[in-house]
């Protein structure tokens, strides 16, 4: 089911957070809104739900108008970051929930709900009450309880949030094979950028009640449009663009920077603000023989290991410039306070200042 905002326009304390606002949410889709907190993500998830009513504009199912739809008549499931499990109610009951709230007969209420737990694992723990549980199965609880009743579309509001490392990148996968089976479209609010790489088929990155861009998730990180999408997507290093000079590089654009003169391939126009983007494990460590065009000169100011990945902070005359590099056996190792030379890679973006 194809879902739309049209023209939304939405106020808190006489201030805007949304005006005329469009989007349109493909059929089937897992898509992400992604951004910091207040950014209006939560308050659009809200609104498909039904508990918050737009101030103007229309919210679509389909062709259907939704807006002033109550909650219960929606079709809709939803699965919170705190879970919302009913604490006095077993598993099974829970999962039930909904289908004995529609009605459903007893025994295939029942026979559903065994059949949705099992499918998330949890098919010996029908009778535990929730308190039982740890809270990665309580929130398997709670994807089982949203599916269950076989909903038009699948809102999760930060579902992992609560839970450790290890149980998010477990549940990620499960939540997202558990999606593409039932061909569910959903709806995914976070902040967390990785999730929202890893789970999505579209991501919208949101700031301030505005939709930033819209794109696939390699296209969001290889190629974000803005500022504030390179940064929040990754955490790319941002190197304002000064001016753009004549081509001498085998087709490469060159540009002056605080740095020098950088060279890139990127083919996007330069606007007043413009910066250069630059993903830090796309940075690589020089010698003075190998520098190029573009090499950028600094000393190490923090050095960060990370197991399969070392981190670097880099002073450079463009500002502090973060590397990340793969840890493999025999390398070269830096320390704080080495003199190292960067290579910036040909592959850099141009973005717009906002």
């Amino acid at each position: 089911m194809q879902v739309s905002f049209n023209s939304i326009a939405q106020s808190y304390g006489g201030q805007a957070l949304f005006k005329d606002l469009d989007l349109t949410l493909p059929s089937g889709k897992f898509f992400t809104l992604l951004g910091p907190s207040g950014c209006g993500k939560t308050t659009l998830l809200r609104m498909l739900g039904g508990f918050v009513r737009p101030d103007a504009g229309r919210i679509l199912f389909g062709r259907d108008d939704v807006t002033n739809v109550p909650v219960h008549r929606r079709g809709v499931g939803m699965v919170f970051q705190d879970y919302a499990l009913f604490p006095d109610r077993s598993v099974l009951a829970n999962v039930c929930y909904g289908l004995d709230a529609r009605g459903v007969a007893r025994d295939e209420a029942r026979r559903r709900a065994r059949a949705i737990l099992d499918r998330v694992g949890l098919a010996d723990f029908a009778d535990r009450a929730p308190a039982a549980l740890s809270g990665g199965q309580r929130q398997r609880v709670a994807m089982a309880r949203a599916l269950v009743i076989e909903p038009k579309l699948l809102l999760l509001d930060e579902p992992l949030s609560a839970l450790d490392v290890k149980l998010r990148v477990e549940l990620r996968s499960m939540i997202r094979d558990l999606q593409i089976e039932a061909g569910i479209t959903t709806v995914f609010v976070t902040h967390d950028q990785e999730e929202a790489l890893a789970m999505s088929d579209l991501i919208a990155v949101m700031n301030r009640g505005n939709i930033v861009q819209i794109g696939a998730p390699r296209e969001i990180y290889s190629r974000p449009r803005t500022a504030f999408a390179a940064d929040f997507v990754g955490g790319a290093n941002l190197i304002p663009i000064e001016q753009e000079l004549p081509s001498d590089i085998g087709g490469l654009r060159r540009l002056r920077t605080r740095a020098g003169v950088i060279a890139t391939d990127s083919p996007t126009p330069i606007h007043s603000g413009a910066q250069l983007a630059v993903r830090s494990e796309d940075i690589r460590f020089i010698d003075a023989a190998s520098a190029a065009v573009g090499a950028l000169a600094g000393h190490v100011e923090h050095v960060e290991f990370r197991g399969s990945a070392t981190g670097y902070l880099v002073r450079t005359d463009a500002g502090i410039i973060r590397v990340d590099t793969q840890t493999k056996q025999g390398d070269q190792a830096r320390h704080r306070g080495d003199a190292v030379l960067l290579e910036l890679p040909r592959n850099a973006c141009i973005v717009g200042a906002s």
